[in-house]
């Protein structure tokens, strides 16, 4: 039930937020195919996958999704920021360009990722997106332990990653141990396993205070179908963490 009582406030409903979530994932099918499509006619096709991701809207849908959850939670939509002012400061460099910020009378609320990968390039493509998302949190984790963030308690930072799901992801890959063994859960894993292992670990570690993992192939996602590999990278759970944190600034009447 949407609206307001008190200070009690409501979230989207899981219909809602069902519907909504497959309708980002239709967009994002509709809007990367369209694109790769588009490039070809004009005989200006990037290489490999690479033109699915440079129009930059795929991800729109699932932004969209979370800017209504965020003004259900009682923050007006005058506080989110999606297409400009979205840098924020660093430690290790100056400043950092996020998906999604949520800012409220000069306070740090959150900030969010919305990230893709499609193949065939899983390896490559892995590793940055790894490398990226974990120095991406220690460098604003370490802003913040160094007062960057004036007045801010502690901000929410969210992590949702939107995979193919296709052979190439799914999948198991070989290891390299030349001089060391690595963790067991990674052998013989594939790259859905393995942003499974790394998304769970990116919350539990505390770097990411909320990861999501979606999983949709290009046939199926056009109709708005996806999955999710368990119940602690699933959207509403990812969802409701968000929608607590919101709720508890309101309330704080900071």
């Amino acid at each position: 039930m949407p609206g307001r009582i008190g200070n009690l406030r409501f979230m989207l409903s899981d219909r809602q937020i069902s519907s909504g979530l497959s309708q980002a994932v239709r967009h994002f099918w509709v809007t990367r195919n369209g694109q790769s499509q588009k490039q070809k006619e004009s005989g200006r096709s990037d290489q490999g996958a690479r033109s699915a991701v440079t129009g930059g809207k795929q991800m729109d849908g699932f932004v969209e999704l979370v800017k209504s959850l965020v003004t259900k939670s009682g923050l007006p939509s005058k506080c989110i920021f999606t297409q400009q002012k979205l840098e924020i400061p660093g430690y290790f460099r100056p400043e950092k360009k996020w998906d999604l910020l949520i800012v409220n009378e000069g306070i740090l609320i959150a900030a969010i990722e919305f990230k893709s990968q499609i193949g065939p390039s899983f390896g490559n493509n892995f590793n940055n997106r790894s490398e990226e998302a974990i120095g991406t949190a220690q460098d604003l984790w370490t802003a913040f332990r160094e007062g960057v963030f004036l007045k801010t308690s502690r901000p929410w930072l969210g992590y949702l990653m939107m995979l193919e799901d296709c052979v190439g992801s799914t999948t198991p890959v070989s290891v390299k141990e030349p001089h060391f063994r690595v963790f067991p859960e990674f052998v013989g894993a594939s790259y859905a396993q393995r942003y499974r292992h790394f998304l769970t670990r990116l919350s539990r570690e505390r770097l990411y205070d909320a990861t999501c993992l979606l999983m949709s192939s290009s046939a199926s996602g056009e109709k708005g179908k996806y999955s999710s590999p368990n119940i602690e990278l699933g959207f509403h759970r990812f969802a409701a963490a968000l929608h607590g944190h919101i709720v508890g600034h309101v309330n704080s009447g900071l």
